[in-house]
């Protein structure tokens, strides 16, 4: 029922969040993540949403519908009788959020796309990795990446990406960021999806994410300084605190004798005999 309303209980990758542009009128993060792992499909644009879909084939790549289409070799340790066995039993594989969505090419409707699933931290290397059993399923490998997302909620396709991405592009270029355009942003951008289909539009969590190179990196830290969060924040001493909030007690309790005075003086004087 959670997920409805929005609420994410599949993991994420790792990643550090560098800055937030709160006040741009495009918003922005910029964050950091380390190297992940995803399961990929690449086809071309269909209206097709059964199994057979490039996002049925990576939920029965991880299970989501019976049996996981993977391999799942297992090792068995050295005994007394030797035994040795190629079970080739598949392995079940959490699901893990955001499933990733880009364009292999530009402006082209029948062009081919990508799709991944994230795949969870404990599969940090191909060895771990079950290996699919449907070949147009792929793992890849991403390295280390630092970027801008964009975040929105509500319903999601195409053309509103596209019009999202023109916005954070602009508001970069409006940044002063070196070296972007808004044709790199629309050639490059990737949309990160959280939440099951069943979401409620207005609870869904929706992502514009722009890869960076290190020197707009550079310049959107050195530019736009994170301000101090609440936990770096000079604590004021308890000694202060009751200073200050005993002379407000006073003044407050002032004001009120001089306004109950004045009233007084006003509204209840006495009739002449």
């Amino acid at each position: 029922m959670g997920s409805v309303f929005g609420k994410e209980s599949v993991e994420e990758p790792p990643h550090d969040t560098l800055l937030t542009r709160n006040d741009a009128t495009t918003t922005y993060e910029l964050r950091k993540y380390g190297q992940r792992f995803a399961a990929s499909i690449t086809y071309k644009k269909t209206g097709d949403k059964s199994e057979n879909s490039p996002f049925g084939a990576l939920a029965k790549y991880i299970g989501v519908f019976g049996t996981p289409q993977n391999e799942g070799d297992t090792s068995i340790a050295m005994t007394a009788p030797v035994v040795m066995e190629n079970s080739n039993k598949p392995t079940q594989i959490a699901m893990t959020a955001p499933v990733v969505m880009e364009d292999n090419k530009d402006d082209d409707s029948d062009s081919n796309k990508k799709m991944m699933f994230m795949l969870p931290v404990e599969y940090n290397s191909t060895d771990m990795i079950p290996k699919p059993t449907n070949p147009s399923v792929h793992i890849e490998e991403i390295p280390s990446q630092t970027g801008v997302v964009h975040v929105y909620n509500g319903k999601w396709g195409e053309e509103r990406n596209k019009e999202l991405a023109k916005g954070l592009a602009q508001q970069l270029i409006q940044d002063g960021v070196p070296d972007m355009t808004e044709e790199y942003v629309l050639a490059n951008y990737q949309f990160w999806g959280y939440n099951p289909p069943f979401t409620l539009p207005y609870f869904r969590r929706n992502e514009i994410w722009v890869q960076l190179e290190s020197a707009q990196v550079d310049y959107l830290e050195q530019t736009f300084k994170p301000e101090i969060n609440a936990a770096e924040r000079p604590v004021m001493k308890g000694r202060n605190r009751f200073t200050i909030g005993a002379l407000g007690l006073v003044l407050g309790c002032y004001a009120i004798s001089v306004l109950w005075k004045r009233t007084n003086g006003t509204q209840y004087r006495s009739l002449p005999a």
